[in-house]
């Protein structure tokens, strides 16, 4: 009788480390892919944008594999909830910027989805934060001329305009003269990119780049998706600096938008510790997420990041303020 309880007990053991371990395993593996940049094709790359939502589940298994007193699943979950906050952690925690005394700038980057945003919401929001830069993706003809019967040219009067029907468009409105860059990429084989040089008094030479990458929504879609992340300018080290603020539809645990970064970048709201503000969708049945970014070139320092709604769009607005190296 003994020995036929002891099986049992072992049987049942045996059961318990099962069942946890095929727990633990998709946060094991979801934690590989996002460490490793292994997130290839569809539909893992629209996956990773939910890495904060699988850091935030990932004690899950490691309790379950206490209560069911499974030593490997344990391990193995702990490791994976370990890996996942490293990755997400520091978008809280935020990180140091340099302590520059050049002039402020505030950038603020919308997505009007088709034009369609509150013209006279995003030029009330541009006057209130005494905005200097509007960086406008799916520009098209009737939202852009929305955006100026609003008022936004009396605040923001220069205009980099690459209006168009659809989600295709860019636009630039700067509150300093700019000067068009030109650059096959800013009106390449994809979405618009304008991309200018400023001229901000008392700053070393700035450039302002509006990027919207193909969304990565189908297998067919990735591999634009890729080429058109590809076309974004990498940070320039020993040239001018350079701020992107766009709708990069990436999100930091894409490998695409981190090699970005390496090249000279940091994301203003992860800096200032507030990069977990989802920025799209706004309503829906989707969880939010942050694909909409300010990046700075890391001569700039971020001063701090915020995120507003605005009425007729689906993305929520960035703002941030910089300060520029001086001249």
């Amino acid at each position: 009788m003994g020995d036929r309880a002891a099986g049992q007990g072992a049987r049942r053991r045996r059961w318990a480390t099962w069942a946890a371990l095929a727990l633990a395993l998709p946060w094991a593996l979801w934690a590989v892919v996002r460490c490793f940049g292994l997130e290839a094709g569809f539909p893992l790359v629209p996956l990773m944008s939910y890495t904060p939502y699988a850091a935030g589940t990932a004690v899950l298994p490691v309790v379950v594999a206490v209560l069911l007193r499974s030593r490997w699943a344990g391990l193995l979950a702990a490791a994976a909830a370990v890996a996942l906050a490293a990755c997400v952690l520091p978008r809280i925690i935020g990180a140091a910027t340099p302590e520059e005394d050049g002039p402020r700038l505030r950038v603020l980057s919308i997505n009007t989805a088709f034009g369609q945003a509150d013209a006279d919401a995003v030029a009330a929001l541009v006057r209130r934060h005494e905005v200097d830069v509007v960086g406008v993706q799916e520009a098209t003809p009737q939202g852009v001329d929305a955006l100026i019967r609003a008022g936004l040219r009396t605040a923001v009067p220069n205009l980099l305009s690459y209006a168009a029907p659809g989600p295709v468009g860019g636009a630039l409105f700067s509150a300093h003269p700019l000067e068009r860059i030109e650059d096959d990429r800013a009106d390449g084989g994809f979405f618009a990119m304008p991309w200018a040089a400023l001229e901000v008094p008392g700053a070393a030479p700035v450039e302002v780049a509006v990027p919207h990458p193909v969304p990565p929504v189908s297998a067919d879609a990735i591999a634009d998706w890729r080429a058109s992340l590809a076309e974004v300018p990498p940070a320039d080290p020993g040239g001018p600096a350079r701020i992107l603020a766009g709708d990069f539809n990436a999100t930091l645990d894409h490998a695409e938008l981190r090699s970005l970064l390496a090249t000279g970048y940091v994301d203003a709201a992860a800096a200032a510790g507030a990069e977990l503000e989802a920025t799209w969708p706004t309503g829906g049945g989707l969880p939010g997420v942050a694909i909409d970014h300010v990046l700075a070139d890391r001569r700039i320092g971020v001063r701090e990041v915020t995120v507003h709604e605005v009425p007729g769009t689906d993305h929520r607005a960035v703002l941030a303020e910089l300060v520029l190296p001086a001249a």
